[in-house]
């Protein structure tokens, strides 16, 4: 509890009395007084991505909040993304709404069954999804997102064994795509993505003809090898960018998202029953019961967290997406010395 503070509330359940604009306002002042910024991912409420600094995929969120100036980071996603954010930003405290947010896929795989599969494969090259957690992160060799995950195993000689952790929609996608013969896949799935059905496909085609159909490649084959298009959700973003007509299969916060943004274009959620219950946990009142309360805050053993950046920096190296800070600059990060300013703009 902020000691002090007119107006904090005991419990998360108080804050659901306040009406959303005194809870946006409410958010808005303790963002300015902590030096905060919130990371909303895609799959969020409205209301939550309404009050983000920034809004889109785990990663990417990840990176953006590394480079502000904040003190605090607030993720709004689920428990692994906020691990990926203190991976990235030792010096700062990384919080989350609530701790009951977790991702199924990510927990199909832990550190101690994967250091066991390891034995048996003690030549593979381990490529981890980074919906993982830092634990499982440690534990590999370069991590991997969905629309980079092809390029990373293209990047390992052909010779050697690839474990790919722990989606095997994508890990199979993969496969198909690079023709690896010598890639074990871990038996994990999204529920969200893995449950589309080529019913529900054919239902959305038959009400939308003229529509494109963009498929995330944690789905289904079947999905993956009737859609006109395969990508991650950035790479949904700039499909709605670019084309008027589109069904979408994927979590259907994107979609809200994306007819928000653009009324005039037909969005079509490719199911409406596309439902993370992990990330809706989050909402407005948890967000300003945790910016008043300063939790619950994401802690990682040290050791962890180094070998989970080596396997997140591996990745990022190979795509051009990390630039290794100078020593002055790790100093810095690891004392939390930061200027002021939030850097939400």
């Amino acid at each position: 509890m902020v000691n002090g503070t007119a107006g904090v509330l005991a419990t998360a359940l108080d804050y659901t009395r306040l009406g959303r604009a005194e809870l946006g306002e409410r958010i808005r002042e303790r963002k300015r007084a902590l030096n905060a910024v919130v990371l909303g991912h895609n799959y969020q409420r409205g209301e939550i991505q309404d009050v983000s600094d920034f809004v889109g995929d785990s990663l990417g969120l990840s990176q953006a909040a590394a480079d502000t100036a904040a003190d605090v980071i607030v993720f709004c996603g689920v428990h692994f993304m906020a691990e990926t954010a203190k991976i990235l930003s030792p010096g700062k405290q990384v919080l989350m709404p609530d701790l009951r947010a977790g991702c199924p896929m990510a927990d199909f795989v832990t550190g101690a069954a994967l250091r066991r599969l390891k034995t048996e494969l003690p030549d593979a090259v381990v490529v981890t999804y980074v919906n993982s957690t830092a634990e499982v992160k440690a534990e590999s060799d370069i991590c991997c997102t969905s629309s980079n995950a092809v390029r990373v195993v293209e990047s390992i000689p052909a010779e050697r064994t690839v474990l790919f952790v722990p989606d095997r929609n994508l890990a199979r996608y993969v496969q198909e795509r690079t023709g690896r013969r010598n890639l074990v896949a871990w038996d994990g799935y999204c529920y969200v993505h893995d449950d589309r059905v080529l019913e529900e496909l054919e239902q959305a085609k038959r009400a939308h003809p003229g529509a494109l159909v963009v498929v995330h490649p944690e789905a289904r084959k079947e999905l993956l090898d009737r859609a006109d298009a395969v990508t991650s959700t950035a790479g949904m973003v700039e499909y709605a960018e670019e084309h008027d007509e589109v069904i979408f299969g994927t979590e259907r916060g994107l979609v809200d998202r994306m007819k928000q943004r653009f009324p005039h274009k037909t969005f079509v959620a490719l199911s409406g029953a596309a439902v993370c219950g992990n990330m809706k946990l989050n909402t407005l009142a948890k967000l300003a019961w945790c910016l008043d309360h300063g939790r619950h805050e994401v802690v990682l053993p040290e050791d962890v967290r180094v070998r989970a950046e080596r396997s997140l920096r591996a990745m990022l190296e190979l795509s051009g997406g990390w630039t290794a800070p100078a020593d002055e600059e790790s100093a810095l990060e690891l004392a939390a010395v930061r200027p002021g300013g939030c850097g939400c703009a």
